[in-house]
């Protein structure tokens, strides 16, 4: 029965539904909800550091309930998307109603979107991993499926990594640097795995052409559809999607940095190399993505099934939160600095 805490991710969409309806001022309840007041619970409710025995990890190891709270996003985040689409280009709203559909909006593709698309790519089936790359496509993101899974998990807490914040990097600058470094990275990979298997540019292989052109034919049908304005619209919430994600990247490992060793190559990810929380909301609204320490120590490992680690570097706050406090850097650095062990400091 506990495990239907899971449906309190469905309350993120549940609320740019209810934007949508009420519209007016209404139009930003899901960013007030998201960013307000999961935050204020968050502060209320106590942490939760347990860890699952090992009779409830193998019950809950191959439980399909935990996927189809993943799969259920699949129609949640389209039918919401489409349905606002619809409403924008066929009804006229104040500048300020469109600004808050679009925040109700891009924080649905971030939370519901890209965020259950983490979780499905690294899974091993096709249908799970073809199933993330369609969940990235609104957020035009989807050469994130390439650059995480073989990019951030292989440099996470190193300058090679583009998804690394660095010590005193504010979120302005990281926005900046991650996306466009990463876009990169990801070309860079795909053409290396190109030529290892000696295949040309133009191939059937070659993932991130079929990311271009699928995000293209995306968009035109969206103008084919909406006109002018869907499309600009859709570019907005997209815009949104990915810097809500690029956000959670920024807390997730900012400041931490790993060791090099006297080969040249660094050590392996550790648990101290994420931050991890354990406040409840955030773990469960965003499925678990806070426990991001285990995470990385093991990425096979389905979201159910995360620990917490007392060697982890904790957060003073939970995710939500923490993405808040980091949209003000003063207030960031002041807080995280001091938690950031002193070597990885000087590593920097």
């Amino acid at each position: 029965m506990k495990d239907l805490k899971y449906l309190s991710a469905y309350t993120i969409p549940l609320m740019a539904v209810i934007a949508l309806s009420l519209k007016g001022y209404f139009s930003y309840l899901t960013l007030v909800y998201a960013f307000g007041i999961i935050p204020v619970l968050e502060l209320l409710l106590p942490l939760d550091g347990s860890n699952l025995s090992e009779e409830e990890r193998d019950s809950k190891s191959e439980n399909p309930f935990f996927d189809w709270m993943l799969f259920i996003n699949i129609p949640l985040v389209f039918s919401l998307l489409i349905y606002t689409l619809i409403d924008v280009s066929t009804h006229t709203y104040a500048t300020y109603e469109l600004i808050g559909l679009a925040f109700s909006t891009g924080i649905v593709l971030g939370s519901n979107g890209i965020n259950v698309a983490h979780e499905l790519g690294h899974r091993k089936d096709r249908f799970s991993q073809l199933a993330a790359k369609f969940l990235l496509m609104p957020s035009l993101y989807m050469h994130f499926f390439i650059e995480h899974n073989f990019g951030h998990h292989l440099h996470a807490a190193t300058a090679e990594d583009p998804a690394t914040a660095r010590y005193n990097q504010n979120v302005y600058s990281f926005w900046f640097t991650s996306v466009s470094r990463q876009y990169i990275s990801a070309w860079k990979i795909q053409l290396d795995l190109l030529k290892r298997e000696n295949r040309q540019f133009v191939s059937a292989k070659n993932d991130m052409l079929w990311y271009l052109l699928f995000q293209a034919a995306y968009l035109f049908v969206i103008y084919w559809f909406f006109g002018v304005s869907g499309l600009i619209f859709s570019v907005a919430v997209a815009v949104i999607g990915f810097l809500l994600l690029e956000t959670i990247n920024y807390i997730e490992h900012y400041g931490l940095r790993r060791n090099k060793l006297s080969s040249g190559r660094y050590e392996r990810v550790k648990e101290i190399h994420s931050w991890n929380s354990n406040h409840i909301i955030g773990r469960v609204v965003l499925y678990e993505l806070t426990r991001h320490s285990d995470h990385h120590y093991k990425a096979s490992k389905k979201y159910q099934l995360l620990d917490y680690h007392n060697t982890s570097p904790q957060m003073p706050y939970g995710y939500p939160t923490s993405m808040v406090i980091s949209l003000i850097p003063p207030l960031w650095f002041k807080i995280m600095n001091k938690r950031i062990p002193r070597e990885m400091k000087e590593a920097f």
